[in-house]
């Protein structure tokens, strides 16, 4: 994986990796597009991931004095940057299961977890029941401590992405795809919150 770029947030005037920001282009009728993979062409400009620096950015002119014009900067454009990246993130884990490093279900979860080498993410589903999430959280404290867990999607989200209805646990390997996820992670979480606080729900065990 090569190494990120350094670029300057136009909101905050601050450099960062370009893993920690977004990249916004203007399209030909002048309006504001997120580019989540940054590869669109075109000139672009760089804002950090979260709600906070696209609001400051709207609130300073910044997109306007990042391209030199007049640009628009169309409503909802944070729940836009929302929107593709956890779109990109669902993809990722398509991807993966296509290359055999996502295991899915409880039984699998609980495999992936004791397994060698140690898994890179576990995904569960916002909407899961708690017990089965407990026991798996109790196993992970033991067999692979530190493994961040993230608990953005919905058992929905997550069954339309893999083609499989019911995906409440996932454990996903080392490997591109976790190393993708991990940076789309990083950046969802200034969106949504990516980690385990989210309300517990009734969704099956699977």
């Amino acid at each position: 994986m090569k190494t990120p770029r350094t670029r300057r947030c136009i909101a905050s005037g601050e450099t960062a990796h370009e893993a920690s920001l977004i990249r916004v282009v203007a399209g030909p009728d002048g309006v504001i597009v997120p580019d989540i993979a940054a590869k669109l062409p075109g000139r672009g400009a760089w804002i950090s991931a979260g709600r906070e620096a696209v609001a400051i950015a709207i609130r300073r002119k910044a997109f306007q004095r990042a391209f030199e014009g007049p640009v628009t900067v169309p409503e909802g454009l944070a729940d836009e940057i929302e929107r593709q990246l956890a779109a990109r993130a669902l993809s990722i884990l398509g991807l993966a299961r296509r290359a055999g490093r996502l295991a899915m279900g409880y039984d699998g979860a609980r495999g992936a977890i004791t397994a060698s080498p140690s898994p890179a993410w576990r995904i569960e589903a916002s909407d899961g029941a708690a017990d089965g999430r407990r026991k798996l959280d109790q196993l992970a404290h033991r067999a692979a401590p530190g493994l961040p867990v993230a608990m953005c999607f919905s058992a929905a989200e997550l069954g339309a992405a893999l083609g499989r209805s019911g995906v409440v646990h996932l454990v996903l390997s080392p490997g591109p795809e976790a190393a993708a996820f991990g940076v789309l992670m990083g950046k969802l979480g200034g969106f949504r919150p990516v980690g385990p606080q989210m309300p517990d729900g009734p969704a099956g065990e699977s």
